[in-house]
């Protein structure tokens, strides 16, 4: 099964795409929700890509009076099936913090990633160790199994970086990010070790942010801009979406100017970033600075 065929990403280009029809059919929400016997929050979650059950029914008669064509009506359909498949990360729900799934099957459907990283090393780079430490500190009175189930699930994500030649990974990281002690010296010189060695894969590119440098990434903070691979089906090729991960809750953007403006951002942290090389001599030199502190 493809990756973009996963039950989450499945979910949201069917809810996009009944939602396109809706508004440019005319029909109002009240008029929608009647017709299928739902109530306007089921609908709202419908059409958001969020987890609801929706029957083929309910579909075909969405389809009717949003006077879709045959050949749409029969793709909704063929998306609809696609709900059934689940994903490696679905054997971990009880573990996945709250909102965190839709990002999951996000991850798993995207062919790029833009990351920008200002006080912590994305989950997708960050070593065992590393990430142990930062579940210890957020969550002290967590269960030990309950860790080792979050730190299987952040070893899957990160088989893609070896598994997935197709996969492009661009991480702007703060020195910040380098320089903090997380889980101490010996944990982060591990952890550096393994940035460096990671920089040097041909799908990932890794750029450090100086100290001395100014830039929009201090006002924007953390995101992740994910882009997705064409869909055979022209029309239902998703468009880029921006993660921003929060203290208590996410952000899901995907209006065109909240993408141009994350774009905007992330062009303005690569012009003062050190390039890969030398990105690459910072991470190794903070890496023998951590070692000689053991």
């Amino acid at each position: 099964m493809d990756r973009e065929t996963d039950s989450t990403f499945a979910r949201r280009m069917l809810g996009r795409q009944l939602r396109h029809l809706r508004e440019t059919s005319g029909v109002s929400v009240q008029t929608a929700r009647q017709a299928i016997g739902v109530g306007h929050q089921t609908l709202w979650r419908l059409e958001t890509g969020q987890s609801t059950r929706i029957s083929a029914l309910q579909v075909r008669e969405l389809c009717r009076i949003y006077k879709a064509a045959q050949e749409v009506t029969d793709v909704l359909l063929d998306l609809l099936s696609g709900l059934s498949y689940k994903s490696w990360w679905h054997a971990y729900r009880e573990a996945v913090p709250k909102d965190f799934d839709l990002y999951l099957g996000l991850e798993v459907a995207a062919s790029r990633f833009l990351t920008y990283a200002p006080t912590l090393l994305p989950g997708l780079v960050q070593t065992q160790p590393y990430r142990r430490a930062m579940i210890w500190i957020s969550n002290p009175g967590m269960r030990t199994v309950e860790v080792e189930q979050h730190i299987e699930i952040a070893s899957r994500r990160q088989s893609r970086l070896h598994d997935d030649p197709s996969l492009e990974v661009e991480i702007l990281v703060s020195e910040a990010a380098l320089r903090h002690r997380i889980g101490g010296p010996a944990v982060m010189t591990e952890q550096l070790d393994y940035l460096a060695e990671l920089s040097e894969l041909s799908q990932v590119s890794i750029k450090a942010v100086p100290f001395t440098a100014t830039h929009v990434g201090l006002d924007a903070g953390l995101f992740v801009l994910l882009e997705f691979p064409p869909h055979r089906t022209t029309w239902l090729s998703e468009p880029p979406i921006v993660y921003v991960q929060g203290y208590t809750s996410d952000q899901y953007l995907e209006r065109p100017e909240e993408i141009d403006r994350y774009q905007t951002a992330a062009d303005g942290i690569r012009r003062v970033a050190l390039d890969e090389v030398r990105t690459r001599d910072l991470v190794r030199k903070i890496a023998k600075e951590h070692h000689e502190q053991r």
